[in-house]
């Protein structure tokens, strides 16, 4: 028996077999786990249809994380075909490429809604919405990092946005715990990802945590994936509202 045997989860974030949710989604599974995908459009549902299909995966929902009202069509599906789940992973970011590249202090003030809109006000709605649907004893896991605790070189605005998902991920969790609800966050350390190519330097930033990180490599996204299952399992029942370094010490570094 896996660690999530008999537990069902939706993923908010797969948009191909780079991304960090994807490395979540079969770590997930091997322990048991029945999974649902959303994907943003037809462009990305090409991609994310056979990675879910060959997980087991038969429900496969359309979602603009930017509509409120599509994050609860998502969990009327969610009712109608499973009834109650048991966790949701957040895997969900975005900022304009044009406010990564220059200076913080010239990000615009769409770019700026943006990148908190789709980053951590998504973790809000997605939440709200899901709560007729998750279980008690449920757990709720975002994806972060570093960027938003200390001022990393070409971070910018995505580093403000992700302070604010760290800092929504303890107020979900204080609000929630009376329902033996557990919000967390996962903080992983530099990944080579498609979203990550965005971020300008980042070859140098993989290069730096090498050199400087106690295990002196770089985590892999099944690994990132543990780290899911121990927090989304019942393992974590008693771990709520914390930021959890999946990084090989980069934030003990100063890298």
């Amino acid at each position: 028996m896996g660690l999530m045997e008999g537990k069902r989860g939706l993923i908010f974030g797969v948009a191909n077999d780079k991304r960090i949710a994807w490395g979540i989604a079969r770590q997930l599974r091997e322990q048991g786990a029945t999974l649902g995908f959303t994907y943003l459009n037809g462009a990305v549902e090409k991609r994310v249809r056979p990675l879910a299909e060959s997980l087991g995966s038969d429900l496969i929902l359309s979602c603009d994380v930017a509509s409120d009202e599509e994050i609860a069509a998502v969990f009327k599906e969610v009712e109608k075909q499973w009834g109650k789940i048991d966790f949701i992973v957040h895997s969900v970011a975005f900022a304009d490429r044009d406010d990564l590249k220059r200076p913080f202090s010239q990000t615009s003030r769409t770019g700026f809604q943006l990148a908190m809109d789709i980053s951590a006000y998504s973790l809000i709605s997605i939440t709200n919405a899901a709560m007729p649907v998750l279980k008690e004893g449920g757990s709720i896991v975002a994806l972060t990092y570093l960027g938003a605790i200390r001022a990393i070189p070409n971070y910018n605005v995505m580093g403000v946005a992700k302070a604010a998902l760290e800092a929504s991920t303890r107020y979900l969790a204080a609000e929630l715990g009376e329902k033996n609800i557990r919000v967390n966050a996962i903080s992983a350390g530099p990944i080579k990802t498609l979203a990550a190519s965005g971020i300008g330097q980042f070859k140098e930033k993989l290069k730096i945590m090498d050199e400087r990180a106690p295990l002196r490599r770089t985590v892999t996204q099944d690994e990132v994936g543990k780290s899911a299952v121990y927090l989304l399992s019942d393992l974590a029942s008693g771990v709520t509202g914390e930021i959890h370094y999946a990084d090989a010490g980069y934030n003990i570094t100063g890298a």
